[in-house]
């Protein structure tokens, strides 16, 4: 009789010390709250910061320190509760590698090109989400303190705002929202429900109707990846393209004054049009790639693992009868 060992699985679990916490929507609500816990957080740190360094400098450093800090409750909890599961209940891997009949290497070109493409394809949905919501009075005024807010997370040297935006924003928010939410919600709803409100989960931790909306529809993109493949390396790819190029084109000098500008502003339409459907077009084809990945368990290419208490019984070979 060999018993399986809970240990074992961070041999090929990046995340094992969560993977016995599956939570399902309550479980959501609960991670808003610690969520938000951690944001109280890093703003105690913030103003213990200003005590000891230049207001300019909390500006160019402050976030490398606090933006960790607003995941910190929420992944002790999840390790806690981990902990106290893994004994006896089943537990589901964060990180999977379902990438046939593609390899690693091709399965992140495919999903490099699909970010790129949907960057063009999601700048007129969201162009005019942004004409909608400044028509009210109020919006305006609160789209100017985003817009101030955002400047202090990116407005420090390149290299800083680049490891907060481009680094540790794709490591945290895929833990919390595709690793620790959708995976939860897979084993506990339809496959498409769970996506969907997933999405809608990580459009609202953006607390800002400006980027919820973009991050609702790149949070469906990627809900459908992880889906297919278990994989928080390909969302994260996803996050670091998207937000990497967003930080890089903010800190070029003929494009800081176009952070408010959408393509649709500058490029001719029948110029947009044409590369407007291009973009589409490419971005279906690569979604269709990746439905041509086989689902092998009704909650996606995530895949289980038993408690530490289970047992599994080796057969003996059957014993030759006397001659």
């Amino acid at each position: 009789m060999a018993a399986f060992s809970a240990r074992k699985v961070k041999d090929y679990d990046l995340y094992s010390g969560h993977a016995w916490y599956v939570p399902g929507v309550k479980g959501m609500f609960g991670f808003i709250g610690w969520f938000l816990l951690g944001g109280l957080l890093g703003g105690v740190v913030q103003a213990i910061l200003g005590l000891f360094m230049s207001q300019q400098a909390v500006i160019d450093y402050g976030m490398i320190v606090v933006y960790p800090l607003q995941f910190l409750p929420a992944m002790v909890y999840a390790a806690n509760q981990s902990r106290k599961n893994m004994v006896f209940d089943p537990g589901y891997v964060l990180d999977n590698k379902h990438f046939s009949p593609y390899g690693m290497g091709l399965a992140i070109l495919i999903t490099v090109v699909m970010t790129f493409a949907s960057m063009f394809a999601f700048d007129l949905p969201n162009y005019w989400n942004m004409q909608l919501t400044l028509k009210s009075s109020v919006m305006a005024k609160f789209y100017e303190l985003f817009t101030e807010i955002m400047k202090q997370m990116t407005g420090g040297p390149l290299w800083s705002s680049f490891l907060v935006v481009a680094i540790f924003a794709p490591i945290f928010e895929e833990w919390l929202c595709r690793g620790m939410v959708l995976r939860g919600l897979l084993t506990k709803m339809k496959p498409g429900w769970a996506i969907v409100v997933s999405a809608l989960f990580f459009a609202v931790i953006h607390a800002n109707p400006w980027q919820a909306l973009n991050a609702f529809l790149i949070g469906l993109m990627m809900g459908y990846v992880y889906y297919k493949t278990g994989s928080l390396i390909l969302t994260m790819v996803i996050h670091f393209v998207n937000n990497g190029t967003s930080v890089i084109l903010s800190n070029i000098e003929q494009f800081k004054d176009l952070e408010d500008v959408y393509l649709v502003d500058i490029i001719d339409k029948q110029n947009y049009a044409i590369l407007y459907i291009i973009s589409c077009i490419i971005l279906f084809a690569c979604l269709w790639a990746f439905s041509r990945i086989k689902v092998e368990n009704p909650w996606g290419n995530i895949d289980r693992i038993p408690p530490a208490d289970e047992t599994v019984v080796e057969e003996a070979p059957a014993e030759t009868p006397a001659e």
